[in-house]
Formats: C-alpha cells, sequence, structure tokens
C-alpha cells in the first residue's frame, strides 16, 4: 500500500508542474498587454514600459517561469493587477459562494440521482429503467449554460420564485439565490450519478454474495442498502472525483450566467483584463484540487479493493 501511495504521489507531483508550465504558458500566449489594458488606450509608451516592468514582464520568460514556480511553490503570487490586493485575498473572499455551490449542487444531484439508479436497477430491461436510461441520455447533452437560463427565465422572471443573480448569506439568503445555480449544477452531476451507480448496481445484484444474501431470507431492501449499495457507491464515488474537473468546468458557466462572486465568475474576469497572477493562481488551485480529489478517490478504492494495488504492482 505504501509503495502505491509514493507512486501516486509522484504522478501527482508531474501532473501539477505540467499544469503550472502549461498555465504559464497559455496565459502569455494570450493576445493584449495587462499594463496597457490597465492603463487604457490613451496612456504614454512610458508609462506602459514601466508598469511593466514593475509587474515584472520585462523580464525574459524563463525567468519570469522560475519566478511563478518559486511563488507557486510557497503561495506567495503576488497582487492583482486588476484589484490591487493580494492574490491569496481577492481568491479567498471569493472561494465561499464557489464551495457552497460545489456542495449543494452535489447534494441534490444525490438526493434525486441515488433512488432513480437504484429503481432503475432493481428492474433493468423494464419501461422504468429504459425511461430513466433514455431521459439521462436526453439530459446528458443539454448545455448547462441554456438549462440555467431557461431555470432562470422560468422560475425566476416568469414564476419570480428565486432571483436570477447575485449571493446573498444566511440560510435564506443562500437558498434563495443558490438554488437555481445548484439545480443547474445538479442536473449535469446526477446523469453521472444515475447512469454509473445503476451500471455498478446492475452488475453488483448478481455477484454470488448477493445471491448468498438472499439465500438467507434477507429483505430485498436489506439486501441493496447493506450489501450492493456500499460497493456500488465507492464505484460512483470514485467517477465523481475523477470528473471534478469537468465539475469546475460547468460552476465556471454557470456562476457567470447567475453572476455569482464566485472563483469561478473572476477567473472569467481575470483571463478578460489580462490579469496573469490571478489566471496562474486560480488555474493553479483548480489544478491542485482536481489532483487532490483524484488521489483521495483512487486512495480510497485502493483501500477497499486491493485489486487496484495489485494492479499497479504490475505495471
Amino acid at each position: 500500500m505504501l509503495g502505491y501511495v509514493l507512486k501516486r504521489l509522484a504522478v501527482s507531483v508531474v501532473v501539477l508542474f505540467g499544469i503550472a508550465a502549461l498555465t504559464f504558458l497559455i496565459v502569455h500566449l494570450i493576445p493584449g498587454d495587462p499594463a496597457r489594458i490597465q492603463l487604457g488606450a490613451h496612456a504614454t509608451p512610458r508609462a506602459v514600459a514601466d508598469l511593466r516592468a514593475n509587474l515584472g514582464l520585462d523580464r525574459p520568460l524563463g525567468e519570469q517561469f522560475v519566478s511563478y514556480l518559486g511563488n507557486a511553490a510557497t503561495g506567495q503570487f503576488g497582487d492583482s493587477i486588476v484589484y490591487r490586493a493580494s492574490v491569496g485575498g481577492v481568491i479567498g473572499s471569493r472561494l465561499e459562494p464557489t464551495v457552497l455551490l460545489i456542495g449543494y449542487g452535489l447534494a441534490i444531484a444525490l438526493v434525486v440521482g441515488v433512488p432513480m439508479a437504484v429503481v432503475a436497477a432493481l428492474r433493468p430491461g423494464g419501461v422504468v429503467d429504459n425511461a430513466i436510461r433514455v431521459f439521462t441520455t436526453f439530459a446528458f447533452a443539454m448545455p448547462s449554460f441554456w438549462l440555467g437560463l431557461m431555470l432562470a427565465l422560468i422560475f425566476g422572471l416568469s414564476l419570480k420564485l428565486f432571483p436570477v443573480s447575485g449571493y446573498e448569506t444566511g440560510i435564506s439568503g443562500l437558498l434563495r439565490t443558490l438554488t437555481l445555480p445548484a439545480c443547474t449544477l445538479a442536473f449535469a452531476l446526477f446523469v453521472i450519478v444515475v447512469r454509473t451507480l445503476r451500471s455498478s448496481l446492475v452488475s453488483v445484484l448478481k455477484s454470488d454474495y448477493i445471491e448468498a444474501a438472499r439465500s438467507r431470507g434477507y429483505s430485498e431492501r436489506r439486501v441493496v442498502a447493506k450489501h450492493a449499495m456500499r460497493n456500488s457507491l465507492v464505484a460512483t464515488i470514485t467517477i465523481l472525483g475523477s470528473l471534478f474537473g469537468y465539475v469546475i468546468g460547468i460552476v465556471i458557466l454557470v456562476e457567470a450566467v447567475f453572476q455569482i462572486p464566485g472563483a469561478g465568475s473572476l477567473l472569467v474576469v481575470s483571463v478578460r483584463q489580462r490579469d496573469y497572477q490571478l489566471i496562474q493562481a486560480l488555474t493553479l488551485l483548480a489544478g491542485v484540487t482536481v489532483v487532490l480529489i483524484g488521489l483521495l478517490t483512487d486512495l480510497l478504492q485502493a483501500a477497499i479493493d486491493p485489486r487496484v494495488r495489485l494492479g499497479a504492482g504490475h505495471e
């Protein structure tokens, strides 16, 4: 187990280095000069050159990259060009809405998706199962930004049940402002939950130990809840963990549609304003989060299923 953990950690470090290098390269290939954007179109060349020197943008790219890696290792990304405040402070003030949105959306996806997957798996090939599979197929193809706009139009502008933009604190405020965005995110996630959990349950319910539990006279509810669901949920959580980068992409779209002041909308603004420090810090933070969650899900799967460790050892 220790060897497997060390191997996964080494791979994670390489992946993070690749993310940092790719982010740095893409940021500097984006058209537009941050100094020119900040000072405006009427700024003098001398003022632009002085600001580029203050920001360190006049140095060679190799030197900038080494400085960027050093700052990333220590968590010191300097000050934001646009907000004129520390990058860490700006990001910290935007994390709460994003974290709450992801948690709220995931909770809705599990509450809706798990019962649907169980119902479909208990009668595979039946009318209900086929209906759920067709529905999830169409749901998966539905663009998240379009769904968000439709929810805002119906439940916000027409029925006036929820606000269509903004963010409020407190339980009531969070429920008012995050319900529509969370439902938009949950709609994309529950498709993954239903299809993955259903497939896993159908396979598990045909296994020998499930038949043995049934032969002991256990009720079908106990067989599914206590024996089948445990192993099936691990596979579902693993899939969700491996697709967390996909979740972050949807969150960025949802925050843009509903104008939520989260980390996703902050990334959009920083790209538009060519705020190099913010772009690099946010992208690296997203990469670290995806890698850590992927690592944790791999370790969870390896701890539960020894075959994962054995397979890794024979590579």
